[in-house]
């Protein structure tokens, strides 16, 4: 036991970054310390003030944290209702609700005690019932019920007994399923196999509580605004007024309040939050803000704004160019036409070739770009198997180590695929490629990857079409519907493992279907990508197969061309008067979109601050995984 707890602890602490799921934007934000370095520190607004204001353009669809898997989403409800552990800011797990938890011998029976006294609250801050630990089973049997279409189901039923027979309805007892409240502060988990990550798939949405008597009493209401869930964490919603505003207040019955030093956090929506933002904190009538490649030059140069503005630290979302294999876009842009070439493999790569990232990276990144530039789906120094890097292992190595835009190859896999599909595709190939018009980068990213390309393989063999669609939606509208041929895409880490890399692409998953690609159908009725990835998660007890399995499997995809990898999260610069060292850190789960524990500065940290505080965090959070015995 002792081994395999050190193993899960290991994995959860040798990652560095910072931040699960999907974005509604590309644009990664950071939060939260009062402590820049030993030389200096930021000077707080007084607690009297602690007020925390933003705007947005993309509007939510749902607060029902049972269903999502949108960071947008996920993030707001990740401040209304706790987990069973945390992590602070180094990234060492913490009690929450959970005060202490234990595993079996072998490793399939983790019990945990939930914290007495924690209460449900309503939106007005009326008491409604205490947290208990039948919250946790009624929380999993609604996510595991196939109707409500909760789209992290697939995370919980990996690995918990009898949850994806439950799930399928291969069985109907409820009570089969490795999920039991033993007493009213007790709660146990039995797994399919030893999972020695799971203590760090915790902390996301698909394990949440909730108050199984509420949820039959507001039933599919459940999550359609503030007022029909319950909140047990540091914020209650107090107003949700859709495309008008958010209001989030501190809830001051809160176990662990004196933690909560932003009283009132205030989001307002704009269409042209990306534009306006960077003016309205100038004025100061908010708080953070993006500040984008097309402004950075302009901050830089002016010295009232320079000290204004700081770099963002790179993360684990794993950003993609994904090609579609299940069209559903409108006849004009010949879906029909797109999926004959796109089940052609040398069509694909000859994408996979043309598209030089470094130049689209520009367009978020004109000062560096290359520290976002990813060559592989999982990203470097997420983790490592005994002090190698999980993207050096076997032929994954390959792709970590090269860039993948090479004029010369692009050009030859296009020679063959026109000679392949004469007859067969009409061209030029058209492409449609939308984009978000929340995002001022991503507009100009879009419009660079059409010129350049078209440029390279010829507008006589592709015709790249830019579609503008809005923020809010997007996903839903686009890719979720399969409204797109050639897409970015983006996907972040659900627990500390390779194989949460592996979900978006899995059967069931919403991105781009591969599995719909020509030709890969196995024996057993499965794709080879689908029979290698569930080699690598039969394999729990060799944690070097394991890995090796998985990089083989994340490899082979690449090397198919069925996505085209193309950066990391985080990155670019933003204006915040909130500190990115002070804010809980875990680059899985929900805990890195909490509030709780920070403090408004009274000006935006600047980016000298920024590197005099980085590199202080850095110092710390060494020690203190060493503390922890790490």
């Amino acid at each position: 036991m002792k081994r395999l707890i050190a193993l899960m602890l290991v994995l959860l602490l040798i990652l560095a970054g910072c931040t699960k799921g999907e974005q509604n934007t590309p644009t990664d934000t950071e939060k939260p310390s009062e402590t820049i370095g030993d030389e200096e520190k930021v000077e707080e607004v007084p607690d009297v003030v602690q007020e925390y204001r933003t705007v947005y353009s993309g509007e939510i669809s749902t607060i029902n944290y049972l269903v999502t898997a949108t960071t947008s989403e996920f993030g707001l409800a990740a401040n209304f209702v706790d987990t069973l552990i945390d992590y602070d800011r180094y990234g060492v797990p913490q009690p929450c609700l959970a005060t202490e938890w234990k595993v079996s011998d072998d490793g399939l029976v983790w019990t945990f005690k939930i914290r007495e006294g924690v209460k449900w609250l309503t939106y007005d801050g009326n008491e409604y019932a205490e947290v208990v630990a039948q919250d946790f089973v009624d929380a999993m049997a609604y996510i595991l019920d196939s109707k409500n279409e909760s789209q992290t189901a697939n995370i919980a039923y990996s690995v918990i007994k009898n949850a994806e027979k439950y799930y399928n309805e291969e069985i109907t007892d409820f009570n089969e399923v490795g999920v039991k409240a033993i007493d009213k502060y007790t709660l146990e988990y039995t797994l399919e196999k030893p999972t020695p990550y799971f203590l760090s798939m915790l902390s996301y949405v698909c394990f949440f509580p909730v108050n199984g008597q509420y949820l039959n009493e507001v039933g599919d209401r459940f999550g359609t605004d503030n007022t029909t869930i319950l909140y047990n964490g540091a914020y209650i919603m107090e107003t949700f007024e859709p495309q008008t505003r958010r209001i989030l207040v501190a809830n001051e019955n809160y176990w662990d309040k004196e933690n909560i030093h932003i009283k009132k956090i205030t989001s307002t929506y704009n269409k042209e939050a990306a534009t306006l933002a960077p003016e309205l904190l100038q004025r100061g009538e908010i708080d953070y803000a993006d500040i984008s490649s097309s402004i950075i030059d302009e901050w830089m140069k002016d010295p009232v704004k320079k000290d204004m503005v700081r770099p963002n630290r790179t993360g684990f979302y794993t950003y993609f160019y994904a090609l579609n294999f299940d069209p559903k876009f409108p006849a004009e842009y010949e879906p029909e036409n797109w999926k004959i070439a796109v089940n052609n493999l040398n069509f694909r790569k000859s994408l996979f070739h043309s598209l030089d990232r470094k130049a689209a990276m520009l367009t978020a990144e004109p000062y560096d770009p290359e520290k976002r530039i990813s060559n592989t789906i999982t990203p470097k120094n997420f983790v490592d198997l005994d002090g190698t890097d999980y993207t050096q292992l076997g032929s994954l190595a390959n792709f970590a180590n090269t860039d993948s835009f090479n004029e010369s190859k692009a050009k030859e896999y296009r020679d063959k695929a026109m000679e392949e599909l004469k007859g067969k595709a009409t061209f030029p190939i058209k492409v449609l490629m939308p984009y978000n018009t929340g995002s001022t980068e991503w507009a100009n990213r879009a419009q660079v990857i059409e010129q350049q390309i078209e440029g390279l393989l010829g507008t006589d063999y592709i015709d790249i079409i830019v579609e503008p669609k809005p923020p809010t939606g997007f996903l839903a509208e686009v890719r979720r519907a399969g409204n797109y041929a050639f897409l970015e895409c983006n996907w972040g880490p659900d627990y500390a493992d390779p194989e949460t890399y592996t979900d978006s692409f899995y059967p069931g998953g919403t991105y781009n279907w591969p599995e719909l690609a020509e030709g890969y159908v196995e024996a057993n009725g499965n794709t080879k990508y689908q029979n290698m990835v569930d080699a690598a998660k039969a394999e729990v007890l060799d944690n070097e197969k394991r890995y090796n399995l998985f990089a083989e499997a994340e490899a082979f995809f690449i090397d198919q061309a069925f996505v085209i990898p193309y950066a990391v999260g985080g990155g670019g610069y933003s204006a915040s008067r909130l500190n990115p060292f002070e804010s809980p850190y875990s680059p899985f789960g929900v805990s890195a979109e909490r509030y709780k524990g920070q403090k408004v500065m009274a000006k935006p940290m600047n980016s000298e601050e920024f590197t005099i505080g980085l590199a202080q965090w850095e110092k710390e959070r060494s020690e203190a995984l060493k503390a922890a015995g790490h």
